[in-house]
C-alpha cells in the first residue's frame, strides 16, 4: 500500500467534513505520494524526538494526531523548529499525515476511544457538538473516588478536580475541552472530564454548577494511538506499526 493510498483509506473513516474549521489536519508533509508504506510510526505528537526515532528505526511513514504543521509557513528554514522537522523528514524520505479534530468527533476516535478506556460502554454523542460524549454512572459516585478512578484507568500523572456534586452524568472530551463547557451544561451534565481545562475555569467550577475533572491532555488523547495502530493493521498487515509514546512533560511526584 502506498502512502496515498493509506491516506485515502483512513480518510473514508475520518473525512475532513468532520474537521473544525480551524484546524489543519491532513497529509502535512508527503515527499511522494506513490511512496509504500512499509514501516509506519504512530505517535499523538510530531516531536524532533519522534522523527529522529523514525529516522533510527527507518520508519517511512508517521501518523500523528496533532498536526506538525498549524498555521502557513511563508519560508523554509532549520532556524525554525517546525521548518526544521519539515526539513529533516524530506532528506530522510518520511511522509506525514495527521487526523487532529476529525479524529476527535469520528467513530472510534478519541472520545470513543477515552469512554472505553473508562469502561464506560453506553455513551452518546452531543448532537450539537460530534466531538463531547455523554454518559450516565450506574449511581451517584463521589468526585474525588471518580477522580482517583480517573487517574488509574489513564495512567495519569496527575489528576485535578474541583466542584462539590456527586457525579452522575458525565460530559467527556479529550484534550483541551473548556471551550465545550456550555455543551456539557445544556446537556445537564454534573461533570466534566477533559485533559486540559484553566485555573480560572475550574476555580469558577462550583459558580458555574459543573464539575471539572482535568485528567492530562496527553492521557486523555494518547490512548487513540492504539486505534490508529488497528486501522493501519487492519488495511494492511504486511505494514509493521509501533506506538511512541512522545509526552516529554514531566510531573514531579
Amino acid at each position: 500500500m502506498t502512502f496515498i493510498e493509506l491516506y485515502n483509506e483512513i480518510d473514508k473513516l475520518y473525512p475532513k467534513s468532520l474537521s473544525c474549521e480551524w484546524d489543519n489536519d491532513g497529509i502535512m508533509c508527503m515527499y511522494d505520494p506513490c511512496a509504500p508504506v512499509c514501516r509506519a510510526l504512530i505517535s499523538l505528537d510530531v516531536t524532533e524526538e519522534v522523527i529522529d526515532y523514525a529516522i533510527s528505526e527507518k520508519y517511512d511513514t508517521i501518523i500523528s494526531h496533532h498536526p506538525l504543521i498549524f498555521s502557513s509557513q511563508k519560508s523554509l528554514s532549520s532556524e525554525n523548529y517546525t521548518q526544521r522537522k519539515l526539513i529533516k523528514l524530506i532528506k530522510n524520505n518520511i511522509n506525514v499525515m495527521s487526523f487532529h479534530t476529525r479524529l476527535d468527533a469520528g467513530e472510534n476516535g478519541v472520545n470513543d476511544t477515552l469512554c472505553k478506556m473508562l469502561g464506560f460502554k453506553n455513551y452518546t454523542k452531543d448532537s450539537n457538538d460530534p466531538i463531547g460524549r455523554i454518559v450516565k454512572t450506574l449511581k451517584p459516585t463521589d468526585l474525588s473516588e471518580f477522580s482517583a478512578f480517573v487517574k488509574e484507568r489513564l495512567n495519569s500523572s496527575r489528576v485535578f478536580y474541583s466542584g462539590n456534586k456527586a457525579v452522575n452524568k458525565i460530559y467527556i472530551v479529550g484534550g483541551d475541552g473548556k471551550d465545550l463547557i456550555p455543551n456539557a451544561i445544556d446537556c445537564g451534565a454534573d461533570t466534566l472530564l477533559t485533559g486540559r481545562a484553566s485555573y480560572n475555569t475550574m476555580i469558577d467550577s462550583i459558580d458555574m454548577g459543573l464539575n471539572i475533572v482535568e485528567a492530562g491532555h496527553f492521557y486523555t488523547e494518547d490512548p487513540v494511538c492504539i486505534t490508529l495502530e488497528n486501522i493501519v493493521n487492519s488495511l494492511d498487515n504486511n505494514i509493521k506499526v509501533y506506538t511512541y509514546k512522545s509526552n516529554n512533560i514531566i510531573a514531579i511526584n
